[in-house]
């Protein structure tokens, strides 16, 4: 019996620890406006599924922002925006 990988937002992910992207959803849960532009942005920076990323570290206090290293690159996302992606932790 194969198990399905566990998938999480990138917002929950421990500073330290890498992922997959998985998936961008356009709107996030108790959303009132339309999160398209917001979700293509991402995919512009490079949260694209398949791409490898990491959580480098949250901002003080209440975690946010945080820095998210993709590929070369290193972002400052809000946590509502991570909370966007969700990845397959490694």
């Amino acid at each position: 019996m194969t198990l399905a990988p566990t998938l999480i937002t990138l917002d929950s992910l421990a500073a330290g620890q890498s992922g997959t992207v998985i998936h961008i959803a356009p709107t996030a849960a108790g959303d009132m406006e339309d999160g398209v532009d917001l979700a293509r942005r991402l995919m512009e920076l490079g949260f694209v599924p398949g791409e490898r990323i990491r959580m480098l570290k949250r901002g003080m206090p209440g975690g946010d922002p945080l820095a998210i290293k993709v590929g070369n690159a290193t972002f400052a996302l809000r946590r509502f925006e991570a909370a966007r992606i969700s990845i397959r932790p490694e």
